[in-house]
C-alpha cells in the first residue's frame, strides 16, 4: 500500500539555489505529493524566501504548506501575514513557536505554538488546515516527557488538524508517542517525519541540534564507514527503507520527507519502497 506523501523544502539563499530547487521539485512531483511544505527561518528571517517558494509551488499546481512561526510576532503582524497567505491561495499552515534569532530575548505576543494555533483558528475559522510539530523522543527544551506530551495536547485542543513529527530512527518511539496521545483521547493524525541518511557528519550535527536520537548501532556503523560516502548512502537507504516499511505496517497515516532541497535520496527511498510516480 502506498501511503500519502509530502515533501519539505527550505527557502534557497541564492539564485542558483532557486533554479536547482525548481528542478528538484519537478522530480518529486512525479510521486503526487499531498502537499509540499516550506520552512521559516528564526524570527521570520526567511519570510520573503518562504512566501516566494510557497507561491511557486502553488503556481506549479501543488498544494503548499507554509511554515508559520510566532516568536517575536504580534497579533497584528500575524493577521497581516495570514491575509497575505490567504490571498496567495495557501490552505495549509505548519504552525510553530519557532526559534529565536541569536541575541534576541523572548518577545512578541505569543509564547507557545498553542497560542498561535488558537489565535489562527479564532481569527480565520477553518480557512487553513493547521499542522503542528511533535517530538516522539521529547522536545530538547521540554521540562519532562509528560510536559512535552501536554504541550502537544494543548496544540491539538487549540485547533490543530494534524501533526508532523521530528525525524527519528526508532519506530518504537513513534508508536509509543502515538499510543500516549491516543490515551489522552486525541485522534489527531500524526505523520512521521522521515530524514534520508546521506552524510554521517551532517546527520550527527542536525541530530545534536534538534534532539533527534540516533540509535547507538546506527551511529557506530556510520562511524565505521569513515569517509566512504557510497557505503554511508547504501546503509542509510537500508535503514530508512526498513523504518518506512515498519511505519506503514504499523498504521502510520502518511510520510513526510525532509528533502534538504535534494531529490536523489528521497527518490531512491520511494523506489526501494515500490512507490512509483
Amino acid at each position: 500500500m502506498r501511503l500519502p506523501l509530502s515533501f519539505e523544502f527550505f527557502p534557497p539563499k541564492t539564485p542558483e539555489g532557486v533554479v536547482k530547487l525548481r528542478a528538484v521539485r519537478q522530480q518529486l512531483y512525479a510521486h503526487r505529493p499531498e502537499f509540499c511544505s516550506v520552512t521559516y527561518g528564526a524570527g521570520g528571517s526567511t519570510q520573503a524566501g518562504t512566501f516566494g517558494a510557497v507561491r511557486e509551488i502553488l503556481d506549479e499546481g501543488i498544494d503548499a504548506a507554509c511554515h508559520f512561526s510566532c516568536i517575536g510576532a504580534t497579533r497584528s503582524t500575524v493577521l497581516e501575514q495570514l491575509a497575505q497567505l490567504k490571498s496567495m491561495g495557501v490552505k495549509r499552515l505548519v504552525a510553530l513557536r519557532g526559534d529565536l534569532p541569536s541575541g534576541y530575548g523572548i518577545g512578541g505576543e505569543f509564547h507557545y505554538a498553542s497560542d498561535l494555533v488558537g489565535f489562527i483558528r479564532e481569527e480565520t475559522g477553518h480557512d487553513f488546515h493547521i499542522e503542528v510539530a511533535c517530538y516522539p523522543e521529547v522536545h530538547p527544551q521540554a521540562r519532562s516527557p509528560e510536559a512535552d506530551l501536554q504541550a502537544f495536547a494543548a496544540k491539538v485542543r487549540a485547533g490543530a488538524d494534524s501533526a508532523i513529527t521530528q525525524y527519528f530512527f526508532s519506530p518504537e518511539a513513534y508508536f509509543r508517542f502515538v499510543g500516549e496521545v491516543r490515551r489522552l483521547g486525541l485522534d489527531t493524525p500524526i505523520v512521521p517525519g522521515i530524514m534520508p541518511i546521506t552524510s554521517s557528519t551532517q546527520l550527527m550535527r542536525f541530530s545534536d541540534a534538534c534532539g533527534a536520537e540516533i540509535p547507538r548501532w546506527i551511529r557506530l556503523r556510520l562511524q565505521g564507514f569513515g569517509d566512504d560516502t557510497a557505503s554511508i548512502k547504501a546503509f542509510g537507504l537500508d535503514v530508512v527503507t526498513d523504518l518506512c516499511e515498519r511505519l506503514r505496517a504499523g498504521g502510520a497515516p502518511a510520510l513526510h520527507f525532509y528533502t534538504m532541497n535534494q531529490s536523489v535520496a528521497t527518490l531512491a527511498l520511494l523506489k526501494r519502497l515500490g512507490w512509483g510516480g
